[in-house]
């Protein structure tokens, strides 16, 4: 296995990864997510494949079949009136296909995320875990991530 950039070449795997991810969340709340939905337009990947401010990271193997991805984005914190200045990696998105499931593919994306946080001076890495998503929540904890907020509903 190998961790490299995504390119473009990789945007048909990536729209059936983001499906998986869709359905999960679909699965999860029906009442949110469109089953079968994409995430992103081919343009709006694209656009993201070549912004430095939004990495995405690629786990192939020896034949260069997209296998998972970390789709990233820098954020920075400067002049607010109450919390300090900092920057973050935030994983926006982290998926592996289901055939690669339980085999490091999501370990090795996370320490190369975590690499490239590190590199650029980053306070703290961060993302969002829907709580019905247990698995992806498990995942997170393993890889040393501690709850830093939690988002509350009522639904009307």
């Amino acid at each position: 296995m190998k961790i490299r950039k995504a390119q473009e070449k990789d945007i048909e795997r990536i729209n059936e990864l983001l499906y998986q991810v869709c359905m999960i969340h679909h699965q999860g709340r029906p009442d949110l997510f469109r089953a079968g939905a994409r995430k992103y337009s081919e343009q709006q990947l694209i656009d993201i494949l070549h912004d430095e401010k939004t990495p995405v990271f690629a786990a192939v193997d020896d034949n260069d079949t997209l296998m998972g991805y970390a789709f990233c984005i820098f954020k920075e914190t400067k002049g607010d009136n109450i919390l300090t200045d900092i920057k973050s990696l935030y994983i926006d998105d982290l998926c592996v296909d289901e055939k690669f499931r339980g085999k490091g593919v999501g370990k090795a994306l996370y320490q190369a995320v975590k690499k490239l946080a590190r590199e650029n001076g980053c306070y703290n890495l961060t993302l969002n875990v829907w709580s019905r998503n247990t698995s992806a929540h498990e995942f997170y904890l393993r890889c040393g991530f501690t709850p830093q907020k939690t988002m509350m509903e009522e639904k009307l």
